[in-house]
């Protein structure tokens, strides 16, 4: 109850700007009892994305086993990382102003859940290499940033936006791109 209350106020207020007494006062609680659970407002950050990125990844890594191929593993984790966000706008605002900034997130945790992230691109890339729709020769610490930070800029744009889009909806197009690129190639004539 405490963290959820402590997401929305950081989403409206910023983190800087947010007080316990405003995280209490969402909660319904005394000032006292957040620092009961809770040494501070990075506290309250640090373990509301602590137990969030346990959820999510576990739901990421669930989605992505229901798939046989790469390219549909790839949909689904995409799918799944866009629709986590959507389905909680507050923790996608907090997440890309102050994760992502590591503003006041521990440098290790954020290292951990970019890890873990990009653990999963990873395999469904050489997945993807060997069922041929992957050229081999594709470097994969590339293609894992080259997805997250896709993946990451479409919710920051949504985010900063107002969420005035359906975020899902961009999942296809985003695993289209990766896999067919941007270019085309050009038949030269013997």
């Amino acid at each position: 109850m405490i963290l959820n209350a402590a997401i929305k106020v950081f989403a409206e207020q910023g983190f800087y700007k947010a007080t316990i007494s405003q995280v209490a006062r969402e909660a319904g609680v005394a000032d006292g009892t957040i620092y009961i659970y809770f040494k501070n407002k990075a506290d309250i950050l640090n373990n509301f994305f602590s137990h969030k990125t346990r959820l999510v990844f576990q739901r990421f890594r669930e989605t992505v086993e229901q798939a046989e191929n790469a390219e549909d593993k790839l949909r689904n984790l995409i799918r799944r990382h866009l629709s986590e966000f959507q389905r909680d706008r507050n923790m996608a605002v907090v997440f890309q102003r102050e994760a992502l900034q590591a503003r006041y997130i521990a440098d290790e945790y954020i290292k951990d859940i970019t890890k873990m992230y990009l653990d999963i691109v990873g395999e469904i890339i050489v997945q993807g290499q060997k069922e041929g729709k992957i050229r081999k020769n594709f470097q994969t610490g590339l293609g894992k940033r080259f997805i997250l930070g896709a993946v990451n800029e479409v919710i920051n744009t949504w985010v900063t936006t107002g969420g005035k889009y359906d975020l899902v909806s961009m999942a296809d197009p985003l695993v289209d791109l990766y896999l067919e690129g941007i270019g085309q190639k050009i038949q030269t004539r013997h």
